[in-house]
């Protein structure tokens, strides 16, 4: 693998840690959005791409 890609792939790494955090960090502040969170996520994951 070049040095390119290993930098794309780490920095796609990082930003999708980087999202779980915030969401992570939103349902913590208000509890009342994991069920919407939960919804949504699970749409996203079932969907064809």
């Amino acid at each position: 693998m070049s040095t390119l890609v290993l930098l794309v792939l780490l920095l796609l790494v990082l930003v999708g840690l980087m999202l779980v955090g915030a969401l992570a960090y939103a349902v913590h502040r208000r509890p009342s959005l994991s069920r919407p969170l939960t919804v949504a996520l699970t749409g996203a994951g079932v969907s064809p791409p």
